[in-house]
């Protein structure tokens, strides 16, 4: 549609346009956390949120609210929400996570989300302070 984005990749189109579209695989991501920093806050009810055990012992590294990854035997408990928003949450950093509202934890992780190359690349991976992506 964009007469300058002919002949380029879907990476380098997404660079063109400007940071207003980034990769589906991003705001998936963001809506995971959007939907976990509720279910923590307790703004959903309880009796249909899913349970989401908050690690009890005392961590050095990561945020205060870090989350237990519970063993997955079968391939389809391993993708389900409350697998694969483990290590994504746990990344973040303190300030991130405890923030006051819900509309500034999304401001929060935008700012810091705002480096990481899966904004552009649907290859790669969340993490702490890189991105992992993955080689063909």
């Amino acid at each position: 549609m964009v007469p300058s984005c002919k002949g380029l990749s879907y990476m380098e189109r997404l660079k063109v346009i400007g940071t207003c579209i980034p990769t589906l695989k991003y705001w998936r991501c963001r809506g995971d956390m959007i939907e976990t920093i509720q279910i923590l806050h307790g703004i959903y009810d309880a009796a249909v949120a899913p349970v989401l055990p908050i690690c009890q012992e005392s961590v050095t590294r990561g945020n205060s609210c870090r989350l237990v990854k519970s063993f997955s035997r079968y391939e389809k408990r391993k993708y389900s929400f409350t697998q694969r928003i483990v290590n994504i949450w746990n990344s973040l950093p303190e300030h991130v996570v405890n923030s006051s509202s819900v509309n500034s934890f999304k401001n929060n992780l935008d700012k810091f989300w705002v480096s990481q190359e899966v904004y552009y690349n649907f290859k790669c991976d969340i993490t702490g302070n890189i991105s992992l992506c993955q080689l063909e």
